[in-house]
């Protein structure tokens, strides 16, 4: 990433997930501010990707050059009708858990 800032985890939060600008985990459809760059549980500094490409952990599959919105656990997933739009999928996850690269784009809900 490009810039990375600190946030106080409001729980647990896996690596390579969405985070939101409370520091919490992302859920479905939300706005986020990032991504996280490690696993951190409740009241750990955390450091958050928030701008240029990071990989993220996907929720399903997903194609490249999809535009991706956060699932109910902070994993990314194809934006469809409705959500917050959080990124640019720069390459293909084939199934969940797939880590693909996310290029991070301003949150449009």
């Amino acid at each position: 990433s490009l810039l990375a800032l600190t946030v106080t985890a409001g729980g647990t939060i896996p690596a390579n997930r969405f985070v939101t600008p409370a520091g919490a985990l992302a859920g479905a459809d939300v706005n986020t501010l990032g991504v996280a760059q490690f696993a951190a549980v409740a009241a750990d500094k955390l450091a958050v990707d928030v701008l240029g490409t990071v990989v993220v952990e996907a929720g399903a599959a997903v194609s490249a050059g999809a535009t991706v919105k956060s699932d109910s656990t902070g994993r990314a997933i194809t934006w469809a009708t409705s959500g917050a739009k959080v990124g640019l999928a720069l390459e293909a996850a084939g199934a969940a858990g797939n880590m693909i690269e996310v290029l991070l784009v301003p949150n449009v809900a």
